[in-house]
């Protein structure tokens, strides 16, 4: 192969009760990448549509990802990358996440697979920290391997693929303002009470528990943050309302997508999920904020091959 087209898919992170650790890949919602080699023995960002974003290898996350793989590697092929963002920027649906991990998976693919979907994410996590300051896989690991991911450790870098359920639906509101990652993170207290602590660890097993036992009522009561949501979702407009319509509509919960702004609320089966975007969108139309809606399955097998 010399040339590959792939779809690399949105991501939710955190989940509520599983900051930095716990991120779920969407279908549906994502880039599409050209990655072809040349013969020039040089790493490029050719065309980049959809959005602005800079062609300089050490200046876009593709880049800095894939120079990373090629370094490992003593790689000297060249490569091209064409990026098609459908995906915004500062959107909290893992738009550096879906750049950097389709970068690293083509150029894997062309150069015969040396890694594994695994031992790829460590390479696109280093366009997660051009792009955030911290290297973080919650959005990255997803991305590339499907489903659930839990990040068991940062050092070692250790990654657990979770169960999903087959009924699970993510609806995701993105209102149209752009809350860059660095800024989110700079209002997150550094130090949290330990009675906080041990209500998120209880819900963040509960989760996991939940997945394994395919219990959606246990889900839901697991989808709780007290450490995270309190202080990111006032700058989020209208976040307090829209968790109440979820709730008051059926779904299993409602919470901050990464970073923000975007909110999802999961849903068991598309009845629910579709009541509950129509009543999104009601609420949402008359706010003068411009908005997109998502509503997707679990994506089961993270990036796809297109062509």
């Amino acid at each position: 192969m010399d040339k590959i087209k792939l779809f690399a898919p949105a991501t939710v992170a955190n989940l509520s009760c599983g900051f930095d650790v716990l991120g779920c890949c969407l279908d549906g919602v994502g880039d599409e990448m050209i990655i072809s080699k040349n013969s020039e023995q040089t790493l490029r960002i050719t065309k980049i549509t959809g959005q602005e974003l800079p062609l300089s290898i050490d200046e876009n996350v593709a880049g800095v990802s894939a120079k990373a793989l090629l370094a490992e590697l003593d790689e000297k092929q060249g490569f091209d990358i064409e990026i098609k963002k459908n995906i915004k920027a500062g959107s909290g649906i893992g738009s550096s996440a879906a750049s950097a991990a389709g970068a690293v998976f083509g150029i894997n693919k062309l150069l015969g697979e040396p890694f594994s979907a695994n031992e790829l994410i460590k390479f696109a996590m280093e366009g997660e920290r051009l792009a955030s300051g911290n290297a973080h896989a919650d959005n990255v690991a997803p991305a590339l391997l499907g489903g659930f991911s839990l990040v068991k450790s940062y050092e070692p870098l250790e990654i657990i693929s979770l169960p999903s359920l087959p009924e699970l639906r993510m609806l995701v509101l993105h209102p149209l303002i752009e809350l860059k990652t660095r800024d989110s993170r700079s209002v997150i207290r550094q130090n949290v009470e330990l009675k906080k602590a041990i209500s998120q660890w209880g819900n963040l097993a509960a989760l996991v528990s939940a997945l394994y036992t395919q219990d959606y009522e246990l889900l839901g009561r697991s989808l709780k943050d007290e450490i995270i949501e309190p202080v990111r979702s006032i700058l989020i407009p209208y976040f307090d309302e829209l968790k109440a319509l979820a709730l008051a509509n059926g779904a299993l919960g409602f919470g901050i997508s990464g970073s923000g702004p975007s909110v999802f609320a999961m849903c068991k089966g598309d009845t629910v999920a579709e009541k509950v975007k129509a009543e999104f969108q009601e609420f949402y139309q008359d706010k003068n904020i411009d908005f997109d809606l998502h509503l997707s399955k679990i994506n089961p097998g993270g990036i796809k091959i297109l062509s």
